[in-house]
C-alpha cells in the first residue's frame, strides 16, 4: 500500500496544504491579537499549531510568547482573562484586572471575537483581487459550447443525461458560463437540456452527492464535449500514445475504421482492445494518415485531454478573457468572495439534510490536500487558499462553544439581556464545545482514511 503512493505528488500536495493553512491560521489569530491589543488586553501567547506539553519553537517578546506548537490542528492566541482553549481556571479565580478580556465592555469583546473571521474575509477578497489583477479571468460562455456536454461520471448517465446534450438551465436558472455547471448540479434538483432540438427535463436523485461520495470519485461530473486533438507530448512521456507517431495538432477521426468525432466516442473503442492494438485514422493538417498504437491492461493508450486553449483554437467553444486593472480588481475580488461564500453555504446546507447523503463526504486533511494540484501552480495555490479562508471564516462563525461563533453568541445574549453569563457556565460550555470539535475532527479524518460512511 505504501509503495503504491506517489510520494513526490503526495509531498507537493502536503506542502501546499501546510503552507496554506499556516498562512490562514496566523492571519486569523492575528485578527484576534490586533483587536485585543487595540483595546489594551494583554495577550499572553500567540501560537501557530497547538503546544500541549511542549512547543517546537517559542520566544517571548514583551508580554507575549510567540511560538510554533507540534500539534497541527489550528492555532491560538491566549488573551488574559478569557475562557478559551487554555482553560486557565486559576487565573479566572483571581480578581479581574483592567488589562483582562473579562474587564472590557461587551462591544469590545465582540469585536475581539470577530477579529479573526473579519481578517479571513479580508484575506479572501485581497487574494482574489490579486489573482484577477495578475492573471485575469478565463471563462467559457455556455452559448459557445457547440458540441454539448461530455458525461465524465456514470452518475450523470444514470440520471438520464446523454453525451452531446446542450444545457438550457440548471435549477430553473440559465447558466451563463460552463465553468459554473458542476457546482450548480450539486445543489440543483433538475436540469433542462436540449437533445437534438427537443428540450428534456432531467431530475437529479436527492442523494446525488451521497452517491458521488460513495463512488470515491473526485472528478467533475460533466465536461465540455471535445474532439480528439493531440497536444505536444512531454519528453518524459512513455505512454503508448506518445510512441505511436502522433504529433501535436493531429486529430483522430477513426479507431479501427469506426468514425469518432469526440473524445468520449474514442474511449470505449480503445477500451475494447485491452492488451491489444488499435488502428488510428488521423487528420494531420488535412492529410489523412494511419497509425497503430498499443493499448495497456486498463484499456488505455495514455492519451489525455489537451489544454483548453487547443479546443478553443479549433472552434469547439470560445474563451472570454477579462483583464483587471489594479483598482478594478478589488471590487471584483469582493464580488468573487461573496459569490464563493454563497456557493459554500448552499453546499453546507446539503450536509444538514441527511437524505442527500452529503454528510458522507465530510473529510479532513486528506480531502483538503486532494484539492491541490500535483504540480505547484501559484494561481491554483492562491485560489484554493482564498477559498479555505472563506471556509475558515464561515466555520468559525458557527454558534458552537469553543469556536468564535460560540463566544459571539454568548456576548450578543449579554448585550441584549444586560446580564453576563456565569463564568462557570462558560467553562463548561467551552469543554463541551472542545469535545464536539475533537469528535468532529476525528470523524472527518476517519471518514477520509477509513470511509466510515461510504
Amino acid at each position: 500500500m505504501l509503495l503504491a503512493i506517489n510520494w513526490g505528488e503526495f509531498g507537493i500536495k502536503a506542502a501546499q496544504l501546510l503552507l496554506s493553512l499556516s498562512i490562514l491560521i496566523i492571519l486569523h489569530e492575528f485578527g484576534h491579537y490586533i483587536t485585543a491589543r487595540w483595546f489594551k488586553c494583554r495577550v499572553e501567547k500567540f501560537y501557530l499549531f497547538f503546544d500541549p506539553w511542549f512547543s517546537i519553537f517559542k520566544k517571548k517578546v514583551g508580554e507575549t510568547e510567540y511560538g510554533i506548537g507540534w500539534l497541527p490542528l489550528g492555532g491560538y492566541v491566549k488573551i488574559s482573562g478569557m475562557i478559551d482553549e487554555s482553560m486557565d481556571k486559576d487565573a479566572m479565580k483571581l480578581p479581574a484586572q483592567p488589562w483582562e478580556f473579562r474587564s472590557k465592555p461587551a462591544w469590545q469583546r465582540l469585536i475581539i471575537m470577530i477579529g479573526g473571521v473579519t481578517v479571513n474575509v479580508l484575506v479572501a477578497f485581497i487574494i482574489y483581487a490579486m489573482i484577477l489583477f495578475v492573471w485575469g479571468e478565463d471563462r467559457v460562455p455556455m452559448q459557445s459550447v457547440k458540441s454539448g456536454i461530455w458525461l465524465t461520471d456514470s452518475l450523470m448517465l444514470d440520471a438520464g443525461l446523454q453525451n452531446g446534450d446542450k444545457i438550457v438551465s440548471i435549477g430553473g436558472e440559465p447558466v451563463a458560463y460552463f465553468d459554473d455547471v458542476n457546482k450548480e448540479i450539486l445543489t440543483a434538483k433538475e436540469m433542462v437540456v436540449d437533445r437534438n432540438g427537443v428540450q428534456k427535463t432531467i431530475v437529479f436523485p436527492t442523494d446525488l452527492v451521497g452517491k458521488l461520495v460513495e463512488s470515491k470519485r473526485r472528478r467533475r461530473l460533466v465536461e465540455m464535449r471535445v474532439p480528439v486533438i493531440i497536444d505536444e507530448f512531454d519528453a518524459k512521456d512513455t505512454s503508448y500514445a506518445s510512441k505511436s507517431g502522433l504529433q501535436k495538432g493531429d486529430r483522430i477521426t477513426a479507431v479501427d475504421s469506426v468514425a469518432v468525432a469526440y473524445f468520449d466516442e474514442m474511449i470505449p473503442l480503445v477500451a475494447k482492445k485491452k492488451n491489444g492494438m488499435v488502428q488510428l485514422t488521423v487528420d494531420r493538417n488535412g492529410t489523412i494518415i494511419n497509425l497503430t498504437s498499443k493499448v495497456n491492461t486498463d484499456g488505455k493508450m495514455g492519451l489525455g485531454l489537451s489544454p483548453i486553449e487547443t479546443y478553443a483554437a479549433a472552434g469547439t467553444f470560445t474563451i472570454d478573457h477579462k483583464s483587471y486593472g489594479f483598482f478594478e480588481a478589488f471590487p471584483a475580488g469582493v464580488r468573487k468572495t461573496f459569490s464563493k461564500l454563497s456557493d459554500y453555504i448552499e453546499q453546507f446546507k446539503l450536509i444538514l439534510r441527511p437524505e442527500t447523503g452529503a454528510y458522507k463526504g465530510i473529510g479532513g486533511f486528506k480531502s483538503m490536500g486532494s484539492i491541490f494540484p500535483s504540480v505547484w501552480n501559484w494561481e491554483n495555490f492562491w485560489g484554493i487558499t482564498a477559498f479555505f479562508s472563506i471556509v475558515l471564516a464561515f466555520m468559525n462563525l458557527l454558534p458552537i462553544p469553543a469556536l468564535d461563533g460560540g463566544h459571539v453568541l454568548f456576548t450578543l445574549i449579554e448585550m441584549i439581556t444586560g446580564r453576563k453569563p456565569n463564568e462557570k457556565f462558560l467553562e463548561y460550555a467551552q469543554i463541551v464545545g472542545m469535545v464536539l470539535l475533537l469528535g468532529l475532527m476525528l470523524y472527518a479524518n476517519g471518514n477520509d482514511f477509513f470511509g466510515w460512511n461510504k
